[in-house]
């Protein structure tokens, strides 16, 4: 087993659902993520939305006391015709979110097609796509994704996802026009 203290900083990856709730953890020690856990959690075999929204949170702060991420990355809901599954959707993010919260670590939410790009350079890639480029970027083995459901490989996909983001310098803003710039410049320009 890997263990969180080998690494520099340590991100947390959500998929939230209601029926199966993703998540994968990275370590990172420099520029190089490495793969420390991921998997789901079933939820169907709740009958209540209230339960399962009880098990969301019990077993993200379950995940963050044993891994004890710097930062966690979460897919933002997206938008669908049925109100009733974004209803629920959203309650199920807010939960994550909550006990992530609850242990003082920061949230960064990014649509799906955002996570996407990051990993495949598509933002309209299949879920395949991205787990077969996930095994490849990060060493994991046919094996060790086997069984498991692609709403483990969409967490992994977050974390990653906010590793790349995070990990990009900053871009100084330049002038926006000549004119901005000799205002901004004025010993630059001779007349």
């Amino acid at each position: 087993m890997v263990q969180t203290k080998d690494f520099d900083r340590i991100i947390i990856g959500i998929d939230p659902g209601t029926n199966v709730m993703g998540y994968g953890v990275i370590g990172v020690n420099g520029k190089k993520p490495s793969l420390i856990a991921l998997g789901v959690v079933k939820l169907n075999k709740f009958e209540s939305h209230y339960l399962r929204l009880r098990r969301i949170f019990e077993r993200v702060l379950g995940l963050v006391e044993e891994y004890l991420p710097d930062e966690m990355a979460i897919e933002a809901p997206f938008f669908g015709k049925n109100v009733q599954s974004m209803l629920k959707l959203g309650r199920a993010q807010g939960v994550a979110m909550a006990a992530a919260l609850s242990r003082d670590i920061p949230i960064t939410e990014y649509e799906p097609r955002k996570i996407k790009m990051a990993i495949t350079g598509n933002g309209a890639a299949s879920k395949e796509q991205v787990r077969e480029l996930l095994r490849r970027m990060l060493s994991i083995s046919e094996n060790q994704l086997a069984d498991l459901e692609l709403d483990a490989t969409d967490g992994l996909a977050a974390a990653l996802c906010h590793f790349y983001e995070s990990s990009r310098p900053a871009i100084a803003s330049g002038p926006k026009s000549w004119k901005d710039f000799i205002a901004k410049n004025p010993d630059k320009v001779k007349m």
